[in-house]
């Protein structure tokens, strides 16, 4: 069954893998190169589906330095055209709002192909950001444009730490035509079970199926990565750093963290009937990084009931 079937009637058990676009800067050849290599790594794995990333600065949301410089990178929609044609499992296409107008989303929603293109729509980083497009109007506008485009949604466990309404937020969503919900990275396992269990039982308690929840997993090479990983708003438990800062190797010591986070995160979603996936992310540029990614996601893709 395939991944748009699969979320459609409210199933789970699929593997996806998530990639940034090459920089701005970057060439036609090296574009298409980097492009090549990628689909040459990820054809044995066997994934479900591909994410490509909508980078946008968000220095306005944390006013601490960043700890890696904001480097402008190809619209992911662009990059899928151009140079991943060969790529033959759905895609889906993050498109964070408020860099679009709405007619710049609607001539892009009207050309999708809804049998290989899904979306997550993305709002702004704050309320500062200047806005072109809400979140709620660019779903509104799928509604109008073209409501077979599979419609997904950001879940954020640490904003449900914080504020403890993040499970209303994603019913909120699922009612506005959200089929599926794609987290930030998991490192705090507790905070993304009490999101599931908040929203498993709410939906019950509205007679409502919970829609596929896509827990999004990723390495860390080295404690900078990991300050950046803060920076984007990530809780890193302290003993999960005290176990990456005084590993004999971190990055194989992280891997083992987030496969473990995902088995448990698995077999919680398992018991309360909340259907799942799996997205294994590597934005890094550093080859080590980017093979360590590519095993987690061998290993986990043998534990998905597929």
């Amino acid at each position: 069954m395939d991944l748009q079937r699969r979320i459609v009637s409210r199933q789970g058990e699929f593997l996806l893998f998530a990639l940034t676009p090459p920089r701005l800067s970057t060439s036609v050849e090296q574009a298409q190169e980097i492009a090549d290599v990628t689909l040459e790594r990820l054809e044995p794995l066997g994934v479900d589906g591909l994410i490509l990333y909508d980078i946008d600065d968000e220095s306005d949301r944390n006013p601490d330095e960043r700890p890696f410089p904001f480097l402008p990178t190809m619209d992911p929609a662009d990059y899928l055209d151009r140079y991943l044609q060969a790529w033959h499992t759905p895609v889906v296409v993050y498109r964070a709002t408020a860099k679009y107008t709405e007619q710049d989303l609607r001539d892009w929603m009207r050309t999708q192909d809804t049998a290989g293109r899904m979306a997550v729509f993305v709002g702004a980083s704050s309320r500062e950001k200047p806005v072109a497009t809400t979140l709620r109007m660019a779903q509104q506008l799928r509604t109008e444009v073209n409501p077979d485009l599979l419609l997904g949604g950001v879940a954020i466990p640490e904003r449900h730490t914080r504020k403890g309404a993040e499970h209303l937020r994603l019913v909120a969503k699922q009612e506005a035509g959200c089929s599926y919900f794609v987290t930030q990275i998991v490192y705090d396992v507790n905070a993304a079970k009490n999101l599931v269990s908040d929203y498993a039982y709410e939906c019950r308690d509205r007679g409502i199926d919970p829609v596929p929840i896509v827990f999004t997993l990723s390495v860390c090479g080295s404690m900078r990565t990991l300050e950046f990983l803060r920076w984007l708003g990530i809780d890193v438990p302290r003993w999960i750093e005290n176990d990456l800062r005084h590993a004999k190797d971190t990055l194989d010591e992280s891997v083992e963290h987030a496969a473990a986070t995902a088995l448990e995160l698995m077999s919680f979603c398992r018991r309360l009937g909340v259907p799942f996936g799996i997205s294994i992310e590597s934005v890094s540029i550093r080859k080590l990084e980017i093979e360590a990614s590519v095993r987690l996601a061998d290993r986990l893709g043998t534990t998905l009931v597929r």
